[in-house]
């Protein structure tokens, strides 16, 4: 027994050497690159960004959303009082319209960039610099330009034969998605200042000008059954708030709207109610229908049916403020 203790205690200590003499693991120092803490500086010609993220692509999304901002800092530097288009006229420029584009440059789309550096610095945690040619990225922007009008003169061109309401629906698209074009064509002129962009406000207000021309000769007409005759009033009001003619018209731009209903009286705890099935349909000068919806509307009211289905109106007018005149027309307006 007392050999055995004695081995034990001869083991113990030769283990505690081995402890004694194990060598310590050190942290590898992981030094930052010199184009992280000293990032290239933007030139004349050329934009660099640095960005960080929990990975590579939120690290490159970040390098953009700066360089945009590298683009608006330019734009402060080099803004001398020139002419900026907004909304189809030319105005001067003012300090608020600048600070304008300042905000809204950040929205212009940089696609020609180039990743120069990249590396992971840690856990979720990414860098990269990022650099675009600005005669390239110019020539990008021009480029997609280019495309956007071309295909917008392309469906144009296909909707030659198609109804005065589809044609308006077109317009009032195009309009929105060139909502930009002024601030992008500011951008521009910072990448080139050759480039005006004539040719594309040109266009702008050609599209515009059709726009207007539409609004102004479209024409609608509301009839209905002699039960929900009083339905006719929000949908006029509506349609002509939104500036389009409400006029009986014999013209290939003229529309009918025509309200059918069925109404069912009902009683519930102390109010009268109206209740209406209603099918609106609307068709083109050739009688053709362009669009439909069906709406179950209840008027109430505790002074009896008649002012009940007078309540009809109201909220039908509620429903068009709620939803839209185009919606409930079951038409893109």
């Amino acid at each position: 027994m007392k050999y055995i203790f004695l081995v034990l205690i001869t083991l113990s200590f030769g283990f505690s050497g081995c402890g004694s003499t194990k060598n310590e693991i050190k942290p590898v120092s992981n030094k930052m690159p010199s184009w992280y803490t000293h990032p290239p500086l933007s030139t004349a010609t050329v934009l660099y960004a640095l960005g960080e993220g929990k990975d590579k692509k939120e690290a490159i999304a970040e390098a953009l959303n700066y360089m945009s901002s590298t683009l608006s800092v330019s734009i402060s530097s080099s803004y001398n009082a020139k002419t900026v288009v907004k909304e189809g006229r030319i105005n001067s420029s003012d300090g608020t319209y600048k600070s304008d584009i300042q905000s809204d440059v950040k929205e212009i789309r940089i696609s020609n960039y180039e990743l120069v550096n990249a590396k992971q610095l840690g856990f979720k945690h990414y860098a990269v610099v990022i650099k675009a040619n600005k005669r390239k990225l110019f020539e990008s922007m021009n480029q997609e330009l280019k495309q956007k009008f071309a295909l917008i003169k392309s469906k144009e061109k296909s909707l030659a034969s198609a109804n005065a309401l589809s044609k308006l629906s077109f317009y009032k698209d195009t309009q929105n998605s060139l909502e930009s074009l002024p601030n992008t064509l500011i951008v521009m002129n910072v990448l080139n200042n050759l480039f005006e962009g004539d040719e594309y406000i040109r266009e702008t207000q050609i599209l515009g000008s059709k726009y207007q021309e539409l609004v102004q000769n479209i024409s609608f007409w509301v009839t209905s059954t002699k039960n929900i005759d009083n339905l006719k009033a929000p949908i006029m009001k509506a349609l002509s708030a939104k500036s389009l003619k409400v006029k009986q018209l014999n013209s290939p731009r003229h529309f009918n709207i025509i309200l059918q209903g069925k109404l069912e009286e009902a009683h519930s705890y102390g109010f009268s109610l109206a209740r209406a099935e209603i099918t609106i349909v609307t068709k083109d000068s050739k009688g053709t229908v362009i669009g439909s919806n069906a709406l179950n509307i209840v008027g109430q009211s505790s002074q009896g049916y008649n002012i009940a289905k007078q309540n009809l109106s109201y909220k039908l007018n509620a429903l068009i403020q709620k939803e839209g005149i185009a919606k409930v027309l079951g038409l893109d307006i």
